[in-house]
């Protein structure tokens, strides 16, 4: 009985494991955790001391460490506070977290749409293959099949541009639809508001 137990334990455990949501997790969970020691790695040694020297220069040594407000100030016998003991709002630590926040959102924001790039390039260049051995098999050279491939390409772009432009002009049909009733309701509003007045 007992070992009927431990093994459907160890049975309902692999299949846990073996679920593909866990195997997406754990990689993501190992990704990620590479992914943020590279955005650390450029945001800690390539920008933070840009900008730390452009602070220095701008606001002088160590600003930020010295900008807070003293709410209650307790000093000592030589008049320097004693921030330990003191209650002050801390503004440095706050442009500091403030900084930290951009430099790692500017470096994740620079990564991801290099990865974007790289991942629309290479699905671009499969499609282009993809095409180039159908025109093969259709019978026309490397050459045509480019060919045909940059003038569909061309055609494609041309229809979207003339759908975007349709589409921008029914938006301004509209929009002078709008304005036109709303200036008719106005107009029947004040003839509305004279007759009143007539009748006053």
């Amino acid at each position: 009985m007992k070992k009927q137990r431990m093994k459907k334990f160890f049975g309902e455990f692999k299949t846990f494991i073996m679920r593909g949501n866990v195997l997406d997790m754990a990689v993501g969970v190992i990704v990620g955790g590479a992914f943020t020691a590279i955005v650390n790695a450029v945001s800690n040694n390539l920008l933070r001391p840009i900008i730390n020297r452009l602070l220095v220069l701008c606001l002088g040594s160590e600003s930020l460490a010295d900008i807070y407000t003293v709410l209650h100030g307790v000093y000592d016998e030589t008049g320097a506070l004693i921030l330990e003991q003191s209650i002050y709002i801390d503004w440095g630590a706050l442009i500091n977290a403030v900084i930290n926040f951009l430099i790692i959102a500017f470096v994740l924001f620079c990564i991801v749409k290099a990865i974007n790039n790289m991942t629309a390039l290479s699905r671009t260049e499969a499609q282009e293959r993809k095409l180039v051995r159908r025109y093969r098999k259709e019978g026309m050279s490397r050459a045509e099949a480019l060919k045909r491939i940059k003038e569909d390409a061309a055609a494609e772009e041309a229809k979207r541009a003339e759908e975007a432009k349709k589409a921008a002009e029914e938006a301004e049909k509209a929009r002078k639809a709008e304005e036109e009733k709303a200036l008719a309701n106005t107009r029947l509003l004040e003839e509305i508001r004279d007759l009143l007045k007539k009748n006053a």
